[in-house]
C-alpha cells in the first residue's frame, strides 16, 4: 500500500510523485520576486498551475532566500490572506508556507490543508496550534535561520544530521498528539547547505525517502541548480527538471517546483520509459 498523507480535506496517495506548484506572493523571492506580487497576479498563477497540473499549491509570502529581510505576521498575511481566500475554494489542496503560528492560525481558520514549515514548527506555539486542527504539515530541515544560514554551514555527516532532525522533530509532533499519517519531511536543499552539503544529501536521499513519512524536496531553480550549470536564475529549468527527476527516482514523493507544466511532463515521460 502506498504512503497516505492526510490534510486537512483531502487525503494524498503517495502512489505516484506529486507536484506541489510554488505560488510566491512576495517582491524579493530569489526566483520570481514582484511577478505575483499584487493578490490577482497571484490568484491568476495559482490558476495556472492548476491547468498545468499541480497536485498542491504552496502560497507564501515572505521570502528565505539567504539574508532575505522577516516580516511581522500582519505582514505576511496582507499578503497571502486575499489569496487564500480565493484557492481554498477551489478543488485543490492547499499548503501555506509560512513559521509564524499566528499566520498558520488564521490560514488553518480559512481552511487550508497544510503547513509548510521551514522552521519544522519550533516557533513558540506552532506545534499547538497545528495539534488543535486536522492539517498536515511540511517539516523542512534548516541549519540557523534564512539570515545567516549561508555563512558558514557545517556538518559531519549531513545526511545523518538531516535524517536525525527530522525524525525527532516528527517524534515531537506525535508526541503532541499529532498523527504520523499527517507528517511530511523535507530535507530543506539550500537551507544552511553548501553545494557540496547538498550533493551528499542527494546522493543518500534513498535513507531518508525509507522513512515512514511522505518525502517533499524543494530543488527548483536553486543556487546549487546555478552552481552546476552556471545559469542565471531565469536559465535553469533543464537543470531544475534533471534534479527533480534524480529526487524522484530516489524516492522523493512530493517535488515542489516553479515550472509545473515542464516537471509534470518530465515525470510522466520518466514514468512511461521506467514501466
Amino acid at each position: 500500500m502506498p504512503l497516505v498523507w492526510k490534510t486537512a480535506r483531502y487525503e494524498l496517495a503517495m502512489d505516484r510523485p506529486l507536484v506541489m506548484g510554488i505560488v510566491n506572493v512576495t517582491p524579493d523571492s530569489f526566483s520570481d520576486g514582484g511577478l505575483h506580487a499584487e493578490t490577482a497576479q497571484a490568484i491568476a498563477h495559482a490558476q495556472t498551475l492548476i491547468e498545468q497540473g499541480a497536485d498542491v499549491l504552496d502560497v507564501g509570502g515572505e521570502s528565505t532566500r539567504p539574508g532575505s529581510p522577516r516580516l511581522t505576521p500582519q505582514q505576511e498575511w496582507a499578503r497571502i490572506g486575499p489569496v487564500l481566500r480565493e484557492v481554498v475554494r477551489w478543488n485543490v489542496p492547499v499548503s501555506v508556507d509560512t513559521y509564524h503560528p499566528k499566520t498558520m492560525q488564521r490560514a488553518i481558520d480559512l481552511g487550508v490543508d497544510v503547513i509548510n514549515d521551514i522552521f519544522a514548527l519550533r516557533q513558540p506555539g506552532a506545534v499547538d496550534v497545528v495539534a488543535r486542527s486536522a492539517v498536515g504539515v511540511c517539516l523542512m530541515h534548516m541549519q540557523a535561520e534564512p539570515g545567516t544560514m549561508q555563512l558558514a554551514p557545517h556538518y559531519d555527516d549531513v545526511g545523518a544530521e538531516v535524517r536525525t532532525f527530522l525524525r525527532d522533530r516528527a517524534a515531537a509532533l506525535r508526541s503532541n498528539g499529532i498523527a504520523a499519517s499527517r507528517i511530511a519531511l523535507d530535507p530543506g536543499f539550500g537551507f544552511g547547505k553548501s553545494l557540496e552539503h547538498n550533493l551528499q544529501l542527494a546522493h543518500g536521499l534513498g535513507a531518508l525517502a525509507a522513512e515512514e513519512y511522505p518525502l517533499l524536496v524543494g530543488v527548483s531553480r536553486k543556487s546549487m541548480i546555478g552552481a552546476l550549470t552556471g545559469r542565471d536564475v531565469s536559465q535553469r529549468l533543464a537543470g531544475s527538471l534533471a534534479a527533480a527527476l534524480a529526487c524522484v527516482a530516489a524516492g522523493a514523493h512530493i517535488v515542489r517546483v516553479h515550472d509545473v507544466a515542464a516537471t509534470v511532463d518530465a515525470i510522466k515521460v520518466w514514468r512511461a520509459m521506467r514501466g
